[in-house]
């Protein structure tokens, strides 16, 4: 069952159109659409990270209604750090495998109510509950505290989730850009600690090193695609610190694509063609398999950075977000 359709915000009066525009046409109405709403709510460089937050929360809102209405949610506040966390569950069935879903936006931006539509849709394709989790943004709390946080929900999952019909035991991890990062960084930390595993890993273009590769240089145009290259070392500096990316201060569980791979579950790595992160997120996917985890690179071509919340307009969004609940289902069952 589906929502109401979005509201989405009017075309810009002139549309910007490139020549040999590699960007599918879909994903380029929405980036317009997204890129003239950031105007007009006065987002500019200089901005402290709660302005920016609430543009960011602003411009999302039409894109999050709509899509599939659920049996049941319900908001929670868990753990010492009383996280909050949202729990999504599609069907009445007890023990649902649940897929416990980190929201991207450099460690700085966005919530769970930004990326509340694409959690339902998780849910209403694979079938499973999607807990969400609102972890504590940096630069107000930097590395560690985001993992911190996740390990107090993950921790709650193992003890409570039956109480709230979540089964335990057939959980995945997944997010999108820093939340993917944050995916494999709690995986890594749940195998040393010699925690229970999660199942899977559902893991967004990535935002897993920091490294200027090939693709910062071929997609990093701030006009034609969605993320830059500047913008990306800025998140990385408000979740580090200072000389975030030297490689005296280099953490791998920050930057997880230096991390000991062995031992996390299989993964499922959707990547846009026209995103700066495209290279690393390749990288990542070889040395997952190196590492003798079963890894899934998708490459979707004509998408960019942040594509998947495109999915009320773009068929290239809802086939992808169709194919990863599809694998979801799969390892979760």
């Amino acid at each position: 069952m589906r929502g109401p359709a979005p509201d989405f915000p009017a075309m810009p009066q002139e549309k910007v159109m490139f020549e040999n525009d590699d960007v599918d046409p879909q994903i380029r109405d929405f980036l317009n659409r997204m890129f003239a709403s950031s105007a007009a709510l006065g987002s500019r460089p200089g901005l402290s990270a709660p302005e920016r937050r609430a543009i960011a929360e602003r411009q999302r809102e039409p894109w999050v209604r709509g899509g599939p209405a659920m049996h049941a949610s319900e908001e929670l506040r868990v753990g010492q750090s009383q996280v909050r966390v949202r729990i999504h569950r599609p069907v009445a069935d007890a023990d649902l495998p649940v897929l416990v879903y980190l929201h991207g936006g450099g460690w700085t931006l966005f919530s769970i109510d930004t990326h509340d539509r694409l959690m339902r849709e998780y849910a209403a394709r694979s079938g499973c509950a999607v807990l969400g989790i609102d972890y504590a943004l940096a630069p107000e709390h930097r590395f560690p505290r985001a993992l911190d946080d996740i390990a107090q929900v993950l921790d709650w999952l193992a003890a409570k989730g039956a109480d709230h019909g979540l089964d335990p035991a057939r959980y995945a991890l997944g997010g999108d850009s820093a939340g993917a990062n944050l995916s494999v960084a709690a995986a890594i930390d749940r195998r040393d600690a010699g925690a229970a595993m999660p199942c899977g890993l559902l893991l967004n273009y990535g935002a897993f090193d920091g490294e200027w590769r090939a693709s910062y240089e071929r997609y990093g145009d701030g006009d034609r695609y969605m993320l830059t290259g500047p913008e990306m070392d800025e998140f990385w500096e408000s979740y580090l610190g200072a000389d975030a990316l030297s490689p005296e201060r280099m953490d791998p569980r920050a930057r997880v694509f230096h991390a000991e791979l062995h031992g996390l579950p299989p993964s499922w790595l959707c990547v846009a063609r026209c995103d700066i992160l495209l290279d690393e997120n390749v990288l990542m996917a070889e040395r997952l398999t190196a590492a003798g985890v079963e890894a899934h690179l998708k490459i979707y071509d004509g998408a960019t950075h942040s594509f998947l919340e495109a999915v009320a307009i773009s068929s290239i969004a809802d086939r992808a977000i169709a194919e990863a609940s599809e694998w979801l289902a799969a390892v979760l069952d």
